[in-house]
């Protein structure tokens, strides 16, 4: 099945037509979407989406880039709803979410981003539930705090390191997140790594409506539409067929989402 594992849906970009974009995903044959969430302040949207559609599931985190405006009571109100999400009559949460570092835009706030990152782990560690990782300019200093603080596994979305680091990635139990970067034939490393990792350690993503796949243009907005046209590139650069990438990329989401996995039912396209 086809399951786009990071879109913003909650995103303002999608204020004038956010049903459109949910049900056009869906007519599309996006079987799920899993929407992580970035700060307090948009916890309960993103929580209201996952309860409105029922295609759509949740990711609660701290995103790197968010933290200077977090604090501590944040990190509280985290564990509240998860939990209070883990015990609703239909559990929608499957992962701790976005959560990591970026080095990429700044390393002035490093030792806040290290806090809230390590603090989350602990977070996804009480409630045993994966995490979606935000890794850019940080792999080797995520994976640090990932064997410092293990968690049950998770995605490391928008993966963009060597092959070493995606060893490293796998053996810590994670799948790595592929999406319109791969559709741009210039992007020759990413697309060599699509090409040869392991298959079954890849998912696929949007990150909608973010990372707009080649045909869009580098100033488009993203849609979890897109997600059949990029599993058919990755498809092509795997040589094998789309259905093929659809239903092995799906059952990598069952295996490291298993909150997913439990409350997934056939995908019923409205007409």
């Amino acid at each position: 099945m086809l399951i786009d594992t990071h879109c913003h849906l909650d995103a303002v970009e999608f204020n004038a037509d956010r049903e459109n974009i949910a049900l056009g995903a869906k007519h599309a044959g996006v079987h799920q979407i899993v929407v992580p969430a970035v700060a307090r302040e948009n916890f309960q949207i993103v929580i209201d989406l996952a309860h409105q559609y029922s295609h759509c599931f949740m990711a609660l985190g701290i995103h790197p880039m968010y933290v200077d405006s977090a604090n501590p009571s944040d990190l509280t109100l985290l564990k509240q709803l998860i939990s209070r999400q883990l015990t609703h009559t239909n559990p929608k949460i499957v992962a701790v979410g976005e959560i990591g570092l970026d080095f990429f835009v700044t390393q002035q706030n490093r030792e806040t981003q290290e806090y809230f990152f390590v603090e989350q782990l602990k977070i996804a560690q009480t409630f045993e539930l994966p995490v979606i990782l935000h890794v850019r300019r940080a792999i080797d200093d995520v994976l640090k705090q990932l064997r410092r603080h293990p968690v049950v596994g998770g995605i490391a979305h928008a993966f963009n390191g060597s092959p070493q680091q995606a060893e490293a990635f796998i053996q810590l139990g994670f799948k790595l997140g592929f999406g319109g970067a791969m559709t741009y034939t210039r992007a020759l490393k990413i697309r060599e790594l699509a090409r040869n990792l392991p298959i079954e350690s890849i998912v696929l993503e949007t990150d909608a409506p973010d990372i707009p796949p080649e045909w869009l243009g580098p100033a488009g907005r993203n849609s979890p539409e897109e997600l059949i046209k990029i599993a058919q590139v990755f498809a092509d650069l795997r040589g094998i067929p789309v259905s093929q990438i659809i239903e092995i990329t799906g059952k990598n989401v069952m295996q490291i989402l298993p909150n997913l996995a439990s409350l997934c039912t056939p995908l019923k396209v409205l007409h």
